[in-house]
């Protein structure tokens, strides 16, 4: 089956899926778009940047293409105060979030840009109540045990392990009634990790559009990437693949008023 189909009715030699085409897979021939033996990591450049629609790539096929007309463009004010409104929701409502909000999130993070599109991240997400409970235990043992070691990070450590031990408050997941672990092969790495990077920043940014809000599980992501076997083995994953990240997911507790504020801009030009 050839990778790339072309309309010769349609095309009119323009080139700009050759020009277009970050891997030089495609190239312009005497007929119009050839394909060459260079491999091609299903951009779907080639495709999108058609005018007539006369090019079609087994690899990103033109029917699951969305017409561009259709999608808004956000003004720059617009889009701006969006980015600015986003805020990392460490207090949630008790209400459980339904399996299909979860997955209309991250059908949306499945899209950010990975290098040479290769994607490879898998999420992994955790509803259970008791489950969840058990992986914040985990993480604050872990915790202590790197404070027993004397890690650098133990003042930091010391306390989130005292207001747990003494209060019973979830100072890892902070109550989040879901959490999705990102996880991707471990020979994947460490692209893996980037790549998942860039996926969890979409979910944060599409999660209010849905209602939800979202914070980075940065202690758990320290615990697991440790290899910490007690929080391994609650997570039941396959042998091969490895956490790469986890964003806890909820109901906002809270409605904020103002926009987020950071330190200013720094900014070098050579």
């Amino acid at each position: 089956m050839d990778s790339i189909k072309v309309n010769q009715e349609k095309c009119i030699l323009c080139g700009l899926c050759a020009d277009a085409c970050p891997t030089e897979f495609i190239t312009m021939g005497n007929l119009g778009p050839q394909a060459t033996g260079v491999s091609c990591i299903a951009c779907g450049h080639c495709v999108a940047v058609c005018p007539v629609e006369a090019l079609d790539n087994v690899k990103a096929p033109l029917g699951q293409q969305l017409p561009l007309e259709k999608v808004p463009v956000l003004d720059a004010e617009t889009a701006a105060r969006f980015l600015r409104a986003r805020r990392s929701i460490r207090r949630y409502k008790e209400d459980a979030v339904p399996r299909e909000k979860i997955l209309q999130l991250l059908d949306i993070a499945r899209f950010a840009p990975t290098g040479s599109n290769t994607q490879g991240v898998a999420y992994h997400v955790i509803d259970n109540a008791d489950t969840l409970r058990k992986i914040t235990s985990a993480v604050i043992d872990w915790m202590e045990e790197q404070v027993e070691k004397g890690s650098p990070w133990a003042p930091y450590f010391a306390a989130s392990i005292n207001k747990y031990r003494k209060t019973g408050q979830d100072v890892i997941l902070r109550g989040a009634p879901c959490l999705i672990v990102a996880i991707s092969a471990k020979k994947f790495l460490p692209r893996g990790r980037d790549n998942t990077h860039f996926s969890l920043a979409y979910a944060e940014l599409y999660a209010p559009a849905i209602l939800l809000g979202t914070c980075w599980a940065g202690f758990f992501e320290a615990c697991a990437a440790s290899n910490y076997q007690p929080l391994i083995n609650l997570l039941s994953l396959p042998e091969e693949m490895a956490v790469t990240g986890g964003l806890m997911v909820g109901y906002p507790q809270f409605n904020y008023k103002r926009l987020v504020d950071r330190n200013p801009l720094q900014v070098t030009w050579q």
